[in-house]
């Protein structure tokens, strides 16, 4: 007989681990006598990360002292108590491989519904003081499980656990775990899977990922798991191309022209990718260093900013007075040269379908957008096409003549532009529409739909207003589609907020050991295996925005471009990522990496 061992709660608390300060409500002390549970969680629970904890669907963690038992012996521990896996209810019977997904239980005054396997994050891991707990727990196939509270009530200590009913396609949480984290995905599991009412939205989502990549032939790798910039993985390396023009588009951006020296087909590029640029500057260029012999290769992420085509690729760069790609580029980079280019990829691109588009841009971030118009124009778009740009005036205006040339294609099309600063020469309407910037105004004046798919490119405090004001007038999350330049959005849950920091070279940085450079955030810095376990430690000394959560292998957050070298792994990831992508939490260098971080 099933019974409730005992109930525990906890409220999250901030603990100190690593240099940072985590929220987390993962200690669970029991509690005596009984315990009303809502809808939500137990009187006196909560959760610290609401994206990746709690809701409805994971209102009550289960946790079966059966595995207590076993992790003590595998682990060697004697000093377990109950609420040591973080979990609310601490259960007789009821194992992993028998309670299935959509399975009912009476406990006490309360009726429960099993929703969907334990997702499990790096902080079992702190609270175990063991950091391969994530991954063990989920490779062992007794992750736990989640309930829905579909009656309230009381729940005490010592209370039967009584089944009521079932669903009636009948698959046991340690075979959902296994689907979606082992190597083996069967689409006759992925379809039985998604036949579960009860399972729970997200791991219906990754199932259906998975079986759509089964359907496409998408490739290697785990779709279910994979992170939006980790999709469309491409082969590691860079190809010799030959640059035959140099173009200036305005004060302070020049666009290079670039193609095959031996008239091979260029890898084709969907509208909004990108380029990886390697540059080897001479000694005593921007890019060398006082203590080296020989300056670093320079790796540079530029949008394609011109037509789609497979014969020569365009990219643009603003000139900065600080940036060394930028100004290598302008003074030493001249037609006839070579430079060793990436397989275009990324995954801030041009949706397909019927809604409304608007391309939403600032300055230098014009140039992945302008490349979804030269689609939209070549396909002669009868989807209707908002062209939102932001520039200090016309000197500074790249690429003008080019969009008033591509909105006669499209029937729906309309532009909008604003100068911060315009000239005494600028001219309105010809050359800009309105004095000052982009904002929540300009988008209620020109009718931005909310049911557009809007892509928004520019400097990081341009792309956080403009998210603000779409959200005010109406467009969902979803709808957003945002590139950043220099790195993607951190993902880092449970941490407090703290002070943003520029990417920058390690304290401990040295001349020897694998050279690991990252590409979107443009710092290269030597690997050193007494200092660090993984790729993902030397971006964090580094201050390049990283995503993560389990750093076991797991949950493939990390899943992030291998533009070129090799990695070996340490601890094995459960599934391999894509070929073409790494697992930065896991992995080490084996020879000089380009990262697409």
């Amino acid at each position: 007989m099933a019974r409730l061992l005992s109930v525990n709660v906890g409220l999250p608390r901030d603990i100190a681990w690593k240099g940072r300060t985590v929220h987390t409500a993962i200690w669970k002390d029991p509690v005596s006598g009984r315990c009303r549970v809502g809808r939500l969680n137990l009187d006196g629970d909560g959760q610290g990360d609401l994206a990746g904890h709690g809701g409805e669907q994971r209102a009550v963690f289960v946790y079966q002292i059966e595995s207590y038992r076993y992790w003590q012996e595998q682990l060697n521990r004697t000093d377990f108590v109950h609420g040591q896996f973080g979990e609310n209810f601490t259960i007789e019977g009821l194992p992993d491989d028998a309670v299935c997904i959509g399975d009912r239980y009476r406990i006490g005054g309360a009726l429960f519904e099993v929703t969907q396997p334990r997702v499990t994050c790096y902080r079992v891991g702190i609270r175990m003081n063991e950091p391969r707990m994530p991954a063990l727990l989920t490779s062992s196939g007794r992750p736990g499980f989640y309930v829905r509270v579909l009656q309230t009530g009381e729940v005490g200590a010592r209370d039967e656990i009584v089944k009521v009913g079932e669903a009636k396609e009948r698959m046991t949480v340690a075979e959902i775990n296994a689907l979606l984290y082992s190597p083996n995905h069967p689409r006759e599991g992925l379809e039985r899977a998604l036949r579960i009412d009860a399972l729970s939205h997200g791991w219906r989502s990754s199932f259906e990922a998975l079986l759509q990549s089964q359907t496409t032939s998408a490739g290697s790798g785990n779709a279910g798991l994979a992170p939006a910039a980790a999709t469309h993985p491409v082969a590691p390396g860079f190809r010799t191309l030959a640059v035959t023009a140099i173009d200036h588009e305005s004060e302070d951006v020049l666009s290079l022209t670039i193609q095959s020296s031996d008239d091979q087909p260029l890898g084709a590029a969907l509208p909004g990718q990108y380029v990886v640029v390697r540059l080897q500057p001479t000694a005593g260029g921007p890019a060398a260093s006082a203590e080296a012999s020989a300056p670093r290769p320079l790796f540079r992420s530029y949008s394609l900013s011109g037509a789609q085509s497979t014969k020569r690729y365009r990219i643009s760069v603003k000139i900065e007075a600080n940036g060394a790609a930028g100004t290598y580029l302008r003074d030493h980079v001249r037609a006839g040269d070579a430079l060793g280019v990436s397989a275009p990829r990324g995954s801030f691109i041009l949706q397909s379908g019927e809604r409304p588009v608007v391309l939403l841009s600032a300055g230098i971030g014009a140039t992945p957008v302008l490349a979804m118009l030269y689609a939209l124009a070549a396909a002669r778009s009868t989807r209707q096409v908002l062209w939102l740009h932001g520039a200090r005036d016309r000197q500074h205006h790249p690429f003008a003549a080019e969009v008033r040339r591509l909105m006669p294609a499209l029937s729906r099309g309309r532009s909008y532009v604003c100068y911060s600063r315009p000239g005494s020469h600028d001219a309105m309407p010809g050359d800009f529409n309105a004095a000052g910037h982009l904002s929540r105004s300009v988008f209620e004046e020109v009718g931005v739909p909310r049911e557009a798919d809007v892509y928004v490119c520019g400097p990081a405090r341009f792309m956080a207003e403009m998210k603000e004001a779409l959200a005010a007038v109406g467009v969902t999350p979803e709808r957003i589609h945002v590139e950043l330049f220099n790195g993607s959005e951190p993902m880092t849950p449970g941490v407090v907020s703290q002070a943003t920091r520029a990417p920058h070279l390690p304290a401990d940085d040295a001349d020897t050991g694998p050279l690991v450079s990252f590409a979107r955030s443009g710092i290269a810095a030597h690997w050193k295996a007494s200092s660090y376990q993984s790729i993902l430690e030397l971006a964090e000394a580094c201050d390049v925005p990283v995503r993560w959560s389990c750093r076991t292998g797991v949950c493939h957050n990390c899943e992030s471009g291998l533009v070129s070298g090799a990695v070996v792994y340490g601890p094995e990831p459960l599934d391999r990522p894509a070929d073409g992508n790494l697992l930065v939490c896991c992995a080490q260098p084996t020879r000089d990496v380009v990262i697409d971080l």
